[in-house]
């Protein structure tokens, strides 16, 4: 298997329908037939994105049992038949139902040789019932390059992108639900006025100026082109965009070279995929690559060591105050 000098990829943002798996794996073919005529080899569609996200925060239990499948259920095969009879690569979000009956805020990349490769959010807050998993997911592909992938907050913490990059990931997968979000921190995120979503069509000014503020592209801005940057690897970010159950996600689908540099992205408000070619020849001698390089791992053991403030990411993520 020899590695190709260039990855076509594309990035996909669409509005799910809370729970209609039907629409949303019709909304994943469209654009995976359209990647497929483009010449694109790997498609990445948000997290969660056959079921649908925020609203699952609210829902019992039992909703979330009914509508979790087993990576090899018929959500996840429908899509891997299409991959391979497409010849492409696709990723998708879904609520994995383990073996063992546990359930994961999970991502498949179903690649063309009939390969499903399956991430499990390593720090997931969205329910008590939903647990996080326990590795990380870096793979080799048809094209020769291996690819890692990284659920939503699993990107904030840079430890996570660094392993993964240590793995030997060269494009990293980043699907996400975000932008919008009312984040405790008071320089973090905040919500996008729903009026501006509802009235898009007559004003798309307003809600594109809102998208590419500081509570989508410009917290993006902050810290997304840093983990491709000071890990030498592409990232191609995914997001949903549009209502999601209280708040409007902002879109903002992208795809980062190992620079940091903005290869291709959108900030319309609606559903859009974009595409880049990927240099490959930019990996090797790119910083990021070469500050791998000048680690000193004998330094590091405090990366590994409990400070006794940990807390679980449910806990962290609706915390109102220092202690919790």
């Amino acid at each position: 298997m020899s590695q190709s000098t260039v990855l076509r990829t594309a990035t996909v943002q669409f509005e799910s329908r809370p729970g209609d798996k039907a629409f949303n794996i019709s909304r994943v073919e469209h654009y995976a037939r359209a990647a497929a005529a483009d010449g694109v080899q790997l498609v990445a569609l948000p997290e969660m994105c056959l079921l649908g996200y925020w609203h699952l925060t609210k829902s019992p239990v039992a909703y979330l049992e009914e509508v979790a499948e087993a990576s090899d259920g018929p959500s996840v095969s429908a899509v891997a038949r299409l991959a391979c009879d497409l010849g492409l690569g696709i990723g998708i979000g879904f609520l994995e139902r383990a073996e063992d009956g546990q359930l994961f805020n999970a991502y498949a990349i179903c690649l063309p040789d009939g390969a499903v490769h399956v991430h499990r959010k390593l720090h997931a807050f969205e329910h008590e019932a939903i647990a996080s998993g326990d590795r990380y997911t870096v793979f080799d592909t048809p094209w020769g390059v291996r690819v890692g992938v990284l659920i939503c907050w699993d990107n904030n913490l840079v430890e996570n992108v660094r392993a993964t990059a240590l793995l030997g990931a060269q494009v990293l997968v980043a699907p996400h639900q975000t932008g919008g979000t009312d984040s405790r921190s008071p320089h973090g995120m905040k919500p996008i006025p729903m009026e501006l979503w509802e009235n898009r069509h007559q004003d798309p000014e307003s809600i594109e100026a809102a998208f590419r503020g500081p509570h989508g592209r410009g917290w993006l801005m902050r810290w997304l082109p840093a983990r491709a940057h000071d890990n030498g690897v592409f990232v191609v970010f995914s997001n949903g965009v549009g209502r999601d159950d209280n708040e409007v996600r902002t879109g903002n689908a992208m795809i980062i070279d190992p620079y940091g540099r903005v290869l291709s992205e959108t900030w319309v408000a609606a559903d859009a995929m974009v595409t880049a070619d990927l240099d490959l020849g930019l990996l090797p001698m790119s910083t990021g690559q070469r500050w791998l390089r000048g680690r000193r791992p004998e330094l590091y053991g405090v990366l590994l060591e409990r400070r006794g403030d940990e807390r679980d990411p449910r806990t962290v993520r609706f915390s109102t105050s220092v202690g919790e």
